[in-house]
Parts: structure tokens; C-alpha cells; sequence
């Protein structure tokens, strides 16, 4: 359908964020910077492990929860975002829960976990003008919302070692389920014609989503000496293509009450309903720590896809929001980070705390064909975060603030600060107290 007249864009319609970008595919996505625990790092995950919080993007890490524990995570964040267009920008602000999250043992060896994340989002609004026959004028309005939410249910197990404090080999799966719907609408009224010979008309879509796909992941821990260790983290994402339901309408209208004129689809005999489809390419992700025992660490993580998130196909045609500008390529992100380690016996409160700072780059993160030419859209952007102790326990408060910078300013430029919180209480449940 085009890329949305963006020099009319405008925020105040929406009750969220004005996201030019999420009318592709199923929306935009913030993961995995939307979690906290990986804003904080700059969105290295493939090493990150504990048994105090949950890590959904390597599902290995489960296996890092103790005996006798039960862990819940659940987070929230703030975005603050501005949109540029060259000359013109406008600010924006939202906040969102980011996740809850659970893991508990179910043997030495066998650990299980589960929750809930926003998968994607799609809010935007836009408007555009344009000459049309006699010289009068055609005013579209462009607008979605909506978006897709995943829960996720997931299994570690220790292949190597069955202390949880042992550096070890560690497998693990998800199965993600997601869930959500998605509205897209344009509208189109004509400015200074006749309205007996040219009525104003409306497309809308609706695409129901409820798909399950999955993940695996593995770590593993090797000492280098008494005092280093080295990890590796590798995830592997496999093809699916899966059917989703479209429920779609093509009408004229009248100005005067906005009650319907004419259907133009579906034809009388033909449904409202059909089917379309989403696919996920194969995505390998790895990641590399080195870390100095109880000290600091350092990581990086690589993911390689032949495109990026979700790719959608209309199942009619031609196709009722028209032909999308959206185009598939290569994709891939890089992230960096160093975290100052807490030492949970540390004499002091400040000892304990961890302290982290990372970057990342994403390449081919959207292609658009504008004007005849790809456009190739990459993304970059850093986080720094501390995680707090609380009490005397294992529980964690973290706290995250992240940028990213998203397009360039010749086309749409997305510049985000998100403030994140996220408490993560690791609870003994399963001790058999002794009473004399």
C-alpha cells in the first residue's frame, strides 16, 4: 500500500505510539529490548543465565533455576519516542507491562518455565492529499492498531552437572504461542466533487493470529583455570508458515451520517472471511561470554535470518490494502556488553550490586521499495542497567534505560529512550521444614 504519506504524520490521534512502521507484517517489535534484563545489556541474551531470573530468549537457561526455588519475573517499561522527517518531527510517550514470567524445578535435572510477552504492536495514523481527476482533491487516511501478544511454555534440562552452581551443559525448548488480532483501515474522501457521482470509501482488514512456533536453545560452560570461564549460547528458530484469518470489507460511504452506500467487497455469493499466512524464516542466533569468576563479564551475541520477524501474505487479490511496499532480504544484529558483577556476600550494599552497559546494530531490520529503489533500514543503539538486591534473599530489583535509533531521517526516523523496572523474587517453596 505505500509508505503512508509520511509528511502528514501525526500523533495526537492515537492512544499510544504513532508508528508509521508497524503497518508491515504483524507490527513492530521491541524485542528483546523490551525486557529489562536484556535493555540493560544493550540486548545480549544467548550467555545471560541465573536462578533468579528468566531469560525466554535462550530457553537453555531455565536450567539454572535452584532446587527448592520458585522464581517470578515480571517487568514494566516507558518509552519516550520522537519521529523525524526531515524538517518535521513530532514526540510521543507510552508505557507497557513488558512481561510476567515464572520458573520452577521439577527434578535436579529437569526444569520448567513459562509466561507472557508483547510479541509486536501495530498503532499508527496518517494522513495524505493528492490531486484527483478535475483537479479536486483526494484525502486518505491511513490507520491500525492492534498487535500479538506470546506466551510461552518452556523446559531446561542439565546434561552435564546437577548442581545448579556448576558450570555445565544445558539444553532447552519453547513452544510459543501467539495470540492477537490486527486492524488496518484506509479511508478515502474527496474533497470539492460531486458527492452524488463520488462517494468516500473505506478499506479495512482484520487479521486474527493464533500460531505456535518454536525455539531451542543450548549453553555451556567451559573453566579456563580457577578464576575464568568461558560460554557459549547458541538458539536455533525454525521455517514455519502458518494460516491466519482475514475478515475484510471494501465500502462507499455517505458523508452526512457515514452509513453504508454500496459493498464492493465481497461480492454477493463471496465471503468476508479468508486466508492468509505468516513465515518465519530458519534464525540461528550464538552468543560468546567471558567472564571473570564473581568479577566482571564480557559477551557478545551474533543472529543471522533471511529476514527479519514475521512476513505476511494477504490470501486475495489483488489485495484489499493494496500492494505493500515491504520487502524480505538478509538480516542480521550484533550486541555487545560489559557487566560489573555483584558479589552476593560483599561487605557492603553497593558491592552487591551489578552494574552493566552494552551496544547493539541491526542490519536489514525492514526493507521498503520506495520510488522504484530498496531501501534498506538498519537500527542501532546501546542500554545501561544495575541490578539491586533485595533483602537478604536471591530477589532482584533491575533497572534499564536503553536507546535505539531506527530508518533515517530521508525517509522516517524512529529515536526511543525506554526506562525499564523489572523484580524478579526468587522464593524458597519446596524446603520439608524440620520442627524438634
Amino acid at each position: 500500500m505505500g509508505f503512508m504519506g509520511l509528511m502528514g504524520l501525526r500523533a495526537e490521534a492515537q492512544n499510544g505510539f504513532n508508528m508509521p512502521y508497524s503497518q508491515f507484517g504483524v507490527g513492530l517489535s521491541d524485542l528483546p529490548y523490551s525486557l529489562p534484563m536484556a535493555n540493560r545489556t544493550g540486548g545480549v541474551v544467548y550467555t545471560r543465565s541465573g536462578d533468579n531470573f528468566i531469560n525466554p530468549f535462550n530457553p537453555a537457561s531455565y536450567a539454572s533455576i535452584g532446587m527448592e526455588s520458585f522464581v517470578f519475573d515480571m517487568g514494566a517499561n516507558i518509552q519516550l519516542t520522537r519521529l523525524q522527517n526531515n524538517d518535521k518531527g513530532v514526540n510521543d510517550a507510552d508505557g507497557n507491562i513488558s512481561h510476567l514470567a515464572f520458573g520452577m524445578p521439577i527434578t535436579q535435572w529437569w526444569k520448567l518455565a513459562g509466561g507472557l510477552v508483547n510479541y509486536s504492536e501495530v498503532d499508527y495514523a496518517s494522513v495524505s492529499q493528492g490531486i484527483y481527476l478535475d483537479s479536486s482533491i483526494v484525502k486518505t487516511v491511513y490507520d491500525g492498531s492492534g498487535g500479538v501478544n506470546m506466551a510461552f511454555l518452556g523446559s531446561a534440562f542439565n546434561i552435564l552437572g546437577d548442581n545448579a552452581s556448576e558450570r555445565r551443559l544445558q539444553v532447552g525448548f519453547n513452544i510459543n504461542y501467539l495470540t492477537g488480532r490486527i486492524q488496518h483501515a484506509i479511508t478515502y474522501s474527496f474533497m470539492g466533487i460531486d458527492s452524488t457521482h463520488y462517494k468516500p470509501s473505506r478499506r479495512y482488514r482484520e487479521t486474527k493470529v493464533g500460531n505456535v512456533i518454536f525455539d531451542l536453545g543450548l549453553q555451556y560452560w567451559e573453566p579456563l583455570g580457577e578464576n575464568y570461564t568461558l560460554g557459549v549460547g547458541l538458539t536455533y528458530k525454525p521455517y514455519r508458515k502458518m494460516n491466519v484469518t482475514d475478515l475484510a470489507l471494501i465500502y462507499t460511504f455517505y458523508t452526512s451520517d457515514q452509513s453504508l452506500a454500496d459493498t464492493i467487497f465481497p461480492a454477493p455469493g463471496q465471503s468476508a472471511e479468508f486466508t492468509s499466512t505468516l513465515e518465519q524464516d530458519h534464525t540461528f542466533g550464538i552468543g560468546l561470554s567471558f567472564e571473570r569468576n564473581d568479577r566482571w563479564r564480557v559477551a557478545a551475541d551474533a543472529t543471522f535470518a533471511g529476514w527479519y520477524g514475521m512476513k505476511y501474505h494477504e490470501g486475495v487479490n489483488p489485495p484489499i490494502m493494496g500492494q505493500s511496499a515491504l520487502t524480505t532480504g538478509p538480516y542480521s544484529r550484533y550486541a555487545l556488553a560489559f557487566e560489573k558483577i555483584g558479589v552476593m556476600d560483599a561487605s557492603t550494599y553497593w558491592g552487591r550490586i551489578s552494574w552493566s552497559a552494552g551496544i547493539h546494530t541491526e542490519q536489514g531490520a525492514m526493507r521498503l521499495m520506495m520510488d522504484g529503489q530498496e531501501q534498506v533500514i538498519n537500527e542501532w543503539g546501546f542500554g545501561l542497567g544495575a541490578t539491586l538486591p533485595m533483602r537478604k534473599g536471591r530477589s532482584l530489583l533491575t533497572l534499564s534505560l536503553g536507546y535505539r535509533s531506527f530508518g533515517n531521517k530521508d525517509l522516517l526516523q524512529r529515536n526511543s529512550i525506554t526506562f525499564g523496572i523489572s523484580v524478579s523474587s526468587c522464593e524458597r517453596w519446596f524446603v520439608k521444614r524440620r520442627y524438634n
